[in-house]
């Protein structure tokens, strides 16, 4: 299975917040979009990080309360690894393994478009294996 598949399934919308946001305003809208991480960029399509939730709670153990006003660039991740819709969903469930991270931005043509999470990913392996169980079992039956 593709990534556009689940691109398609679940749609390409993506949750963004410019740099220079304060960290209380990323809070709010990851709980607005109820989401874990969202792609920082400054509403063009291209990536300048991502700020997840893990890295909200980290800055909050650091340096206390003062990190809701600081602005999103400092608690970002900036290296943000990314795939495209081409990319196979194994690969994606592989990166996200190893690198242990949960959401992975897909980019076309070098701009932002989707973004797929680890719900995603465990989503659609479910969906693949509840398939080929169905497919088992009318074989089996059929004989």
């Amino acid at each position: 299975m593709l990534v556009s598949a689940i691109l398609e399934a679940k749609g390409a919308e993506v949750a963004t917040v410019p740099r220079e946001a304060t960290v209380g305003t990323a809070v709010a809208e990851l709980v607005r979009h109820r989401v874990g991480a969202l792609v920082v960029s400054p509403g063009d399509g291209t990536i300048e990080g991502i700020v997840s939730e893990r890295d909200v709670v980290r800055s909050l153990s650091e340096l206390r309360a003062d990190v809701l006003s600081r602005p999103v660039s400092t608690v970002m991740s900036s290296s943000v690894h990314r795939c495209s819709p081409e990319h196979t969903v194994d690969s994606i469930m592989n990166l996200m393994t190893e690198e242990r991270i949960r959401h992975v931005p897909v980019v076309r043509d070098g701009l932002l478009c989707g973004i797929i999470s680890i719900g995603d990913v465990v989503k659609s392996r479910i969906g693949e294996l509840e398939k080929d169980r169905n497919e088992l079992m009318e074989y089996i039956t059929a004989r």
